[in-house]
């Protein structure tokens, strides 16, 4: 059959998944960039409450990962994506109907966190189903492919949704911003409905959950490091620009996303051919930079720039990190580890919200950018200490 051809051209169906998953991904990125605004403005809440509000869809992730991959191992990639694109929808009516003018802020805000709690949960249902279902389809010797695929369906939508949500945020508010977030996770559903998935491994003998963790680890730590830049663009950069009174706030996540997809797009197939490691330490020197550059320029050019070269240094981590993981559990685990792996990213997204917006509210929001750069290095030094055990083996 084509679409299990594992060495030929990627099958259609692969990308059939990535158009879905971008599309349905744009209600998480709508929301990322006017949740905080939303909380701080209308709300009247600080920026702790701001930062809260991101990264608990995140937080979310972290405890449904492990769930989210059991699944996809033993009842298939295609049941876990169908119920997280239904957790999508609920999330975003949810985050809605928190959008009501007649609640009180407080009784608001806890029904945004729990719509943003059923979001987090979606993400992970999503993202590793999407992930393990692409590997079904071409094989683990091309997982680096289907991971830089999958980042940059991913990327893409935040680099489109930002300033989508923003402009439905100023044309029509709140309220009708989270109802087409609705909408579109919906679409993907009618999308996959007639869509075949790959067959699961369900009478597989599986160690405990956090015994394959223990095997991971490591290449976690790097993409939780590394994620620690793109949450504080995700959460603040927006807030950053508003502050300074620079226009076009809407761009940050523009700038990063246009970097992740174009890395992607010319350098995909680099962890495959040259392996994750070498890949993710060249990536860490430039999102270092990139960092550093917001924090230390204080100019919306510069800061563009350095959300630009974030983007590039983020965008093959992921991939090239999770090639190695792959190559580190059985076939029937791979679920079950990337969705692990994938929890120590979400460990960055949910608690920079918070930590950074307490932060901010003392030293500005430039420093939540130096300590990106800072976790960006020091992510570095781990990616090139793990590549100095694996050539010493």
């Amino acid at each position: 059959m084509a679409s299990q051809d594992k060495g030929g051209p990627t099958p259609a169906r692969l990308y059939l998944l990535i158009l879905i998953l971008f599309v349905s991904y744009l209600c998480v990125a709508m929301a990322l960039p006017i949740v905080p605004v939303y909380v701080t403005g209308r709300l009247g809440f600080g920026n702790v409450a701001a930062g809260l509000a991101v990264g608990v869809a995140f937080l979310s992730t972290i405890v449904s990962r492990g769930r989210a991959g059991g699944i996809t191992d033993r009842l298939g990639a295609r049941t876990a994506v169908c119920a997280g694109l239904g957790f999508y929808v609920a999330g975003a009516l949810a985050s809605a109907l928190a959008g009501l003018p007649a609640l009180p802020p407080l009784p608001t805000f806890l029904i945004l966190l729990a719509g943003r709690l059923v979001i987090g949960v979606g993400e992970s249902l999503v993202a590793v189903g999407v992930i393990g279902w692409g590997i079904g389809l071409v094989g683990p010797a091309r997982s680096g492919r289907v991971l830089a695929l999958v980042g940059a369906a991913l990327y893409g939508a935040l680099g489109v949704g930002g300033p989508l949500g923003l402009l439905l945020f100023d044309q029509v508010g709140f309220v009708g911003a989270m109802l087409v977030a609705a909408v579109l996770p919906g679409l993907g559903l009618m999308a996959i409905a007639g869509l075949a998935g790959v067959p699961p491994q369900p009478a597989a003998v599986r160690p405990p959950f956090w015994a394959v963790i223990g095997r991971i680890w490591p290449h976690g730590l790097v993409i939780c490091l590394q994620g620690i830049g793109f949450a504080a663009i995700g959460a603040f950069f927006a807030l950053y620009f508003i502050a300074r009174d620079w226009s076009h706030a809407g761009l940050g996540l523009t700038a990063f996303g246009a970097g992740f997809v174009l890395m992607r797009v010319l350098f995909g197939h680099l962890p495959d051919r040259i392996g994750g490691l070498p890949v993710a330490i060249g990536s860490l020197a430039v999102e270092t930079v990139g960092q550093f550059l917001i924090w230390g320029v204080p100019h919306p050019v510069a800061a563009l720039t350095g959300a630009f070269l974030t983007g590039l240094g983020c965008s093959m981590i992921f991939p090239a990190m999770g090639r190695e993981v792959v190559g580190l559990v059985e076939p029937h685990l791979r679920g079950t580890a990337l969705g692990g792996f994938s929890a120590f990213q979400d460990l960055a997204y949910g608690l920079t919200g918070p930590l950074a917006g307490l932060l901010a509210d003392r030293a500005g929001y430039g420093s939540v950018f130096l300590v990106g750069g800072l976790a960006a290095g020091v992510g570095f030094l781990v990616a090139a200490a793990l590549r100095a055990r694996q050539a010493a083996v």
